[in-house]
């Protein structure tokens, strides 16, 4: 009696030790300034072994911009065959805090009617922000995992996406993004999720740390008031990021795919006490056609005689019962009982929403 005491006090001791799933605030969301900036330019891409957009018009006024760049001027009217180049868009993501002379990767992208472009080269080509400015230069070799080839006959293979490639470290940075980092009066910070418990409780948490500093705004902004100076807000923010929350349970919900027929149910999903039975009508008919042949010395033919056999009878007479506030799990089990498929999966889940025992959002994709 006394060791199974002794073992159930453990097993209590225990579960009161166990650590909460809590997250850090950097896993929840970020800061508003700390973000990437997208860059876009127009370039060509030139050395492809006649896999290039040929007389594609981009190209052509693209290379007179390029010669004119060089002090080449093209003839008036000339429209060269340029096999071996390509007109391409030049993406690429500039980090938070870039500084000039940093480098970062960019994707190229064919435009036109290029096969592709394996073993081209960028021309130097300006990388554009959203305000019209130039914040990057790009430039360099091309690297293409995709393969494309083709026959006399016509015949071709092709092998993931030729007409994409990459440069790593292909572009470098020319301007930094002014964030107001430092000098700004409020930073903020956003939740990747709305959530208004949540972000009371980071709320709560920071304000523990350092008493008066956030404040909710809504429910995926926080502001907060820190002292100026990058040294002293850096550290700070470094020490916000590495809170430990407890956020909010996940909100009940649903998710359908009606193309692929996926369900996800999420685990706040709860049942109010239902019934369900399920059952697919079968209906089988059965053809047994008999040779009639007339008889000795008459006047008759050869006929065919039908025999059908109708069966018609329903599938899955099972039914499973659901008790009040049953959970995922229980959810889950009561509906394998019935053996469904995930389509009929979908019209229970959604015969349960309308009949008012799902206590869930309904999203369908």
């Amino acid at each position: 009696m006394t060791r199974i005491i002794f073992l159930a006090l453990a097993a209590l001791a225990a579960l009161f030790a166990a650590p909460a799933s809590a997250e850090r605030v950097r896993d929840l969301g970020t800061f508003q300034s700390v973000r990437s900036n997208q860059l876009t330019g127009y370039g060509i891409v030139v050395g492809l072994d006649g896999t290039g957009d040929d007389n594609f018009a981009y190209v052509t006024q693209a290379m007179r911009g390029v010669s004119d760049r060089f002090g080449l001027q093209l003839p008036p009217g000339v429209n060269p065959a340029l096999k071996n180049a390509a007109a391409v868009m030049v993406t690429a993501d500039l980090p938070a805090f870039a500084k000039p002379g940093q480098r970062v990767d960019v994707t190229v992208s064919a435009i036109g009617k290029a096969k592709s472009l394996r073993g081209g080269a960028l021309i130097l080509t300006a990388l554009y922000g959203a305000d019209g400015q130039i914040y990057a230069m790009a430039q360099g070799n091309l690297a293409v995992g995709g393969l494309g080839v083709s026959g006399a006959d016509g015949s071709r293979l092709t092998v993931n996406v030729p007409t994409v490639g990459r440069i790593p470290d292909g572009a470098s940075v020319e301007r930094a993004v002014a964030t107001g980092f430092e000098t700004s009066d409020v930073l903020r910070w956003n939740l990747y999720q709305a959530d208004f418990l949540t972000a009371t409780r980071v709320r709560d948490a920071i304000n523990a740390r350092y008493p008066g500093m956030a404040r909710v705004e809504d429910g995926v902004t926080l502001a907060l008031r820190l002292p100026y100076g990058a040294n002293e807000r850096a550290g700070i923010m470094a020490d916000i990021e590495m809170l430990d929350i407890d956020p909010a349970e996940a909100a009940a919900r649903v998710i359908v795919n009606s193309r692929t027929g996926t369900v996800v149910i999420s685990s706040a999903v709860r049942l109010a006490p239902a019934a369900i039975s399920h059952g697919s009508l079968v209906v089988r008919i059965d053809e047994n056609p008999t040779i009639v042949q007339p008889g000795p010395f008459s006047d008759g033919e050869t006929a065919l005689e039908h025999d059908s056999t109708i069966d018609a009878y329903e599938e899955g007479d099972r039914i499973a019962m659901l008790q009040p506030g049953a959970s995922l799990a229980e959810l889950v089990d009561g509906l394998n009982m019935l053996g469904l498929s995930p389509s009929d999966l979908v019209a229970i889940l959604e015969a349960l929403k309308q009949a008012g025992s799902l206590k869930a959002e309904m999203v369908v994709i």
